[in-house]
């Protein structure tokens, strides 16, 4: 039966994305504190704006990777020891960032913070670039044999899709990051973050949409290019909103941009999960990766319980903590 695997890798796309919208502006943030902040008081806004929510937006990635891993166990498998390497530094970049975060402002040194703001700068440009890596790899294939284990060396899955889907994940945090900031932030910070956002966001966005392009080539699916042509439109709109101070609207059409192409990319994929590069043949497909559907209905269960109680804890997270901060509101 098909409907439940169907329905799980739906799921998977839908954790993905909401991991990608969510962690994707705080790892951006933690970019930015190197390349946006000029100073310690605006770095201490940069990481205010994120504070109270960094940590519930990583639940995102455990529970992507843990559906995969209970929903398509040789997905899982396949993927993650394939990526043995990205997927480890990964993991060093998200505890050297959340160390960061926790310790920057223990001591007043002001070489103590900075050696702090690079582990934040480091971690948040790893963990987005390893992350690009897995999804691209996903979606344009591994060197897997029939059993599902990858064939070549340590570097075998180190390619131009690689650097492809690392680089867009980069841009794309960067550039949410921005309108993230042009909408928390208030004065010189929010007038830079949307003017940054106008001027570079039509440049970093396009690498997302050549990787569904490229993944759309291949399945040349009528409805995979109608959800890039949503996204071309809302990033263009996201920019005239950002250009007119709309800062909210401009934030929104950057999420819905995101969800038109993770949508086209998972849709044009389907029923594949996971395509090798070596034979057809291998591909991992919703039918072959997936658990038992006794397995399937409960999670779906489950879920059903779980997803809305954390929807409804982050809305709520979000809202008490939803007016600007300016380096005026910062104590001394």
């Amino acid at each position: 039966m098909e409907t439940l695997p169907t329905i799980w890798f739906i799921l998977i796309a839908v954790l993905w994305a909401g991991y990608l919208f969510l962690e994707g502006f705080d790892l951006g943030v933690g970019m930015l504190m190197k390349l946006f902040a000029r100073e310690n008081r605006e770095r201490r806004v940069l990481l205010n704006t994120v504070g109270p929510v960094w940590d519930g937006n990583e639940v995102w990635l455990i529970t992507a990777v843990g559906a995969m891993f209970a929903a398509f166990p040789r997905w899982y498998a396949a993927l993650l020891s394939a990526l043995y390497l990205p997927m480890i530094l990964v993991l060093l970049g998200l505890i050297f960032r959340a160390v960061g975060f926790e310790y920057r402002g223990k001591v007043n040194s002001e070489r103590w913070r900075s050696g702090w703001d690079w582990a934040i700068f480091g971690g948040s440009l790893i963990s987005a670039f390893g992350v690009g890596t897995a999804l691209v790899l996903t979606s344009t294939g591994l060197p897997l044999n029939a059993n599902g284990d990858r064939v070549g060396g340590a570097f075998a899955w180190f390619n131009g899709y690689t650097l492809l889907g690392g680089a867009a994940v980069v841009l794309f945090c960067l550039i949410q990051a921005l309108a993230f900031l042009a909408l928390k932030t208030d004065g010189l910070l929010r007038a830079r973050a949307r003017r940054l956002f106008a001027r570079w966001a039509p440049v970093a966005l396009l690498p997302l949409l050549l990787w569904a392009v490229l993944v759309g080539v291949g399945g040349a699916k009528l409805i995979g290019w109608l959800a890039i042509a949503v996204a071309v439109l809302t990033a263009v709109a996201a920019v005239l909103a950002a250009r007119r101070g709309r800062e909210g609207w401009s934030f929104i059409s950057l999420g819905v941009f995101l969800l038109a192409v993770v949508g086209s990319i998972f849709y044009n994929l389907y029923p594949r999960v996971l395509p090798s590069s070596l034979s057809a043949s291998f591909d991992l497909t919703i039918q072959n990766a997936s658990s038992s559907a006794y397995t399937l209905g409960l999670m779906s269960v489950i879920a059903c319980f779980g997803v809305p109680l954390v929807l409804a804890y982050q809305g709520w997270t979000y809202w008490v903590f939803r007016k600007r901060i300016s380096p005026a509101s910062i104590p001394a």
